[in-house]
């Protein structure tokens, strides 16, 4: 059976819970144990992982007044807004939340690792936290991808309902479990954009061998249609773009893209983000190096994880329509919105490729089951709520 501080970690996470009152945490765990307990401690929270039952780490908490200095690594450009500067903002609440007990340093994409391998440098342990995004580490686990977006899928307020309150959480930490590594989402882009284009797309036929960057199971989509997918690091897009090694470039949305210049090196910017609805940013954390903390360092860094999740979805949510007028009116972007046809014909590509990563991969169809049952919930209730307000809200 878990701790009795494993399970306050996780009853707080799973319910948001601040509190600690013992009626409300007693059912918490009758409910967890009747769910299968023993799956959510594989995911790394729970001290009693893998059916073993672990009183106390094997190495020994350092005291609760010593300073304790970790490493982070990003999958993003060092300082790059909203990204970057997530990572920063994650370190610094951190830090600020245990009064300097516990210090994180960030290193950006190439500092320390490559941008694409952040993942495997948290599970080793050669750093203690990463960020990035799940799709990124398909190569490691072809279901962690479900965790950032999905074709077609979640709005970022529809993700974050399902992983706090759906189930998605102790589905993420499982898929993780042997691998050392706990993850937690710390920000959201939101619905992002279709991409950078140099080329227009009238039709289907338009994207047949289209070398465009962008990855996971959009990229796979995009395979399907006839294009060429290629996952590049955000390091790379602008050169890529305006060298011709790709025509087009999947990146984020106009508060990233104007920062990182794209506009430069393409024509057309199109809508919507069929392959993101939104973009769960990841804060990945080494296993052993959590179990060494004092329970109250491991409280304040999983709700700094939370803390960092609002706070970066709301900049997006402020910043993108400023850069999206700057991109317009200074730098005459031209907007385009993807055809019908084109967009039918992604979505029924889209229902394919889940369905044949489902078939193949049983942690895959787990998690598919309980995020498209979540979906169809939701999509149901946001038809007479949010979809049905903004449809009667009108323009600005």
């Amino acid at each position: 059976m878990p701790t009795d501080i494993a399970v306050r970690i996780l009853w707080r996470v799973s319910t948001g819970m601040q509190g600690d009152d013992t009626m409300q945490r007693r059912e918490f765990l009758n409910k967890a144990g009747r769910a299968g307990l023993g799956a959510l401690a594989a995911g790394g929270l729970l001290a009693g992982c893998k059916g073993e039952d672990k009183a106390a780490p094997a190495t020994a908490a350092p005291a609760a007044t010593a300073t304790i200095e970790w490493k982070m690594v990003t999958a993003w450009p060092k300082n790059f807004p909203g990204l970057g500067t997530g990572a920063e903002f994650l370190a610094r609440t951190i830090g600020e939340m245990s009064g300097g007990r516990l210090k994180v340093r960030v290193f950006g994409a190439g500092e320390i690792v490559p941008a694409l391998e952040v993942f495997d440098a948290v599970s080793r342990g050669t750093a203690e936290l990463g960020h990035g995004a799940s799709y990124y580490w398909r190569g490691v686990s072809e279901a962690a991808q479900f965790f950032t977006t999905v074709p077609f899928g979640l709005t970022a307020q529809e993700q974050n309902a399902w992983l706090f309150n759906g189930g998605g959480m102790e589905l993420w930490q499982e898929t993780y479990a042997d691998l050392g590594v706990i993850p937690m989402p710390a920000g959201n882009t939101g619905a992002q954009m279709g991409g950078w284009f140099n080329r227009e797309i009238n039709s289907v036929d338009d994207l047949k061998g289209l070398k465009i960057r962008i990855p996971g199971l959009g990229g796979e989509v995009i395979r399907r249609a006839g294009g060429l997918p290629v996952n590049l690091p955000g390091g790379e897009l602008f050169t890529s773009l305006q060298s011709g090694v790709v025509d087009a470039v999947e990146w984020v949305g106009p508060y990233n893209d104007l920062a990182l210049g794209l506009y430069k090196a393409a024509k057309y910017y199109y809508a919507p983000s069929w392959q993101d609805p939104c973009g769960t940013i990841e804060c990945l954390i080494n296993r052993k190096a959590f179990e060494t903390l004092p329970e109250d360092l491991q409280f304040i860094l999983i709700n700094a994880c939370r803390v960092a999740n609002e706070a970066i979805l709301s900049e997006y949510i402020a910043r993108n329509n400023e850069a999206l007028h700057t991109l317009v009116t200074r730098h005459n972007v031209e907007v385009r919105r993807y055809p019908d046809e084109v967009l039918t014909h992604l979505r029924t590509l889209s229902r394919d490729v889940v369905d044949e990563v489902v078939a193949r991969n049983p942690q895959a169809a787990k998690i598919h089951a309980s995020y498209d049952a979540f979906r169809s919930q939701v999509v149901a209730w946001h038809a007479i709520s949010e979809l049905a307000y903004m449809n009667g809200r009108g323009g600005a």
